[in-house]
């Protein structure tokens, strides 16, 4: 008779990366994981340490939520994107373009980058207010890139096995900007000062939109998962709002109260990352294989 906890395991799991990795996943752990060739990082590196931890999960929903409130990022997603018609898909591929920036070689590495580029330049548009935009704009690049660096860490320093060192966190935001970079922005962060010093920057840019609450409402009150699997996500919601500033969290009609965060978001938030982390076992590198 199958262990129960390990059939439990297994259910979970498979179900965590049927979503997160799409049907071809053993293609892309070969292409990504299994692919020999130089990295851009090291396994001893913060970044490679906080970007295969479950706690990106929550940190993804974190950046959402924190992207949403730019009106030309929001325009772009809700106009350009897919997250309605294919949520899992826009998952897969942003899933594959971090890890593959991670840990993958870096001609392949660097030929996603131009794909992505390519695409970027064909994205363009204006605002609810009429303010033209276009997805190849540095400064808008930049603020992608900044709300997904410090979701990722906030969500890795709260949900994480350990929280990092100051010195580690420092280079996991300099390790994260060279790609940033590569795709357009320019003059990102290098400390989790300036990250911090560049999002304060960009707040009165800031609002939350119409296309930014219908956004919040699709990804909290009626997110595209399988009702087994709600629990677990609204779990992990709670956390990413837990870990966001009041003056995020306000314009979009989240819970700000401190019991919220200490009682159910931080709580809920740690407990659904830990057993994501405990179904999914993640595949080892080339780099790793080779130094086991």
């Amino acid at each position: 008779m199958a262990n129960p906890v390990e059939w439990l395991r297994g259910l979970i799991g498979s179900a965590i990366r049927e979503r997160v990795a799409g049907p071809d996943e053993e293609a892309r752990v070969a292409r990504i994981w299994g692919a020999d060739g130089e990295r851009w990082h090291a396994p001893t590196d913060a970044i490679w340490k906080v970007n295969r931890d479950a706690a990106m999960y929550a940190g993804g929903i974190r950046a959402l939520l924190l992207q949403a409130l730019h009106p030309a990022a929001m325009a772009g997603v809700a106009g350009h994107s897919g997250y309605r018609s294919d949520p899992w898909g826009r998952l897969q591929r942003t899933g594959e373009f971090i890890a593959m920036t991670t840990y993958g070689p870096i001609p392949s590495a660097e030929e996603l980058i131009a794909r992505i580029r390519a695409v970027h330049e064909r994205v363009r548009g204006k605002t609810d207010d009429g303010t033209p935009y276009r997805a190849s704009d540095p400064h808008l690049l930049a603020w992608v890139h900044a709300a997904e660096t410090q979701s990722f860490l906030a969500a890795y320093q709260h949900f994480g096995p350990e929280r990092l060192t100051a010195e580690e966190a420092d280079q996991y935001v300099a390790s994260a900007a060279p790609v940033g970079e590569l795709l357009g922005a320019v003059d990102l962060p290098r400390t989790e000062a300036e990250l911090a010093e560049m999002i304060d920057g960009y707040r009165p840019e800031l609002r939350a939109s119409a296309a930014a609450i219908d956004t919040v409402e699709f990804l909290l009150k009626t997110p595209p998962v399988p009702w087994p699997g709600r629990l677990g996500y609204w779990m992990l919601a709670a956390g990413a709002i837990a870990t966001l500033p009041v003056w995020a969290r306000e314009p979009l009609g989240l819970p700000t109260s401190r019991w919220f965060d200490r009682l159910v978001g931080l709580p809920l938030g740690g407990l659904a990352t830990r057993v994501a982390g405990w179904a999914i076992a993640t595949p080892k590198t080339a780099a790793e294989q080779a130094g086991a």
